[in-house]
């Protein structure tokens, strides 16, 4: 019986050319449907204070920005404005990710993008030992050390999140 061959994304790829140690977890998951990520990290048997959702935004002065925050909280706006030196920031519209992103929506990595966008990382990622971000496709998932991510992708750590 052939052995299944473990599907690579574009984002393992980057990683291992990289020579960044990570461990790649797959969920269950329905073709091209988007699952919350309290629902994955759940599914993964994860905290979702581990687990981040890769957000995209557009500054007022058109830059892009990309924000990982805990998969459990919202970003706000005005801090994550704050954050890039932005007057003020506003969500991408869902049509605009895959075109700039190469990502569908829960599919969004920060690594691999078609472009490396400035990218910041809830101070929270200073704090964990590991931390796991969308592997670049739904369904999957990679576990690193957040300072090997942060350096890859040249991000900086701020407070993002609403206070809850």
């Amino acid at each position: 019986m052939a052995k299944q061959k473990e599907e690579k994304t574009n984002v393992m790829r980057v990683l291992e050319q990289k020579n960044i140690p990570y461990t790649p977890h797959t969920y269950p998951h329905e073709e091209g449907v988007a699952v919350d990520g309290v629902t994955v990290a759940r599914s993964l048997g994860q905290d979702p204070e581990t687990v981040f959702k890769t957000l995209v935004a557009r500054g007022a002065s058109g830059g892009l920005y990309v924000f990982d925050i805990p998969v459990g909280d919202s970003l706000d706006l005005k801090k994550a404005a704050r954050a890039v030196g932005e007057k003020s920031i506003a969500m991408l519209h869902q049509k605009e990710l895959l075109p700039l992103t190469g990502y569908v929506h829960g599919g969004c990595s920060p690594v691999g993008m078609k472009k490396q966008y400035p990218t910041v990382f809830h101070e929270t990622a200073e704090i964990i030992d590991t931390i796991l971000v969308s592997a670049g496709k739904i369904g999957y998932q990679v576990e690193l050390a957040p300072a090997d991510l942060i350096e890859l992708v040249g991000g900086t750590t701020a407070d993002l999140t609403v206070e809850g």
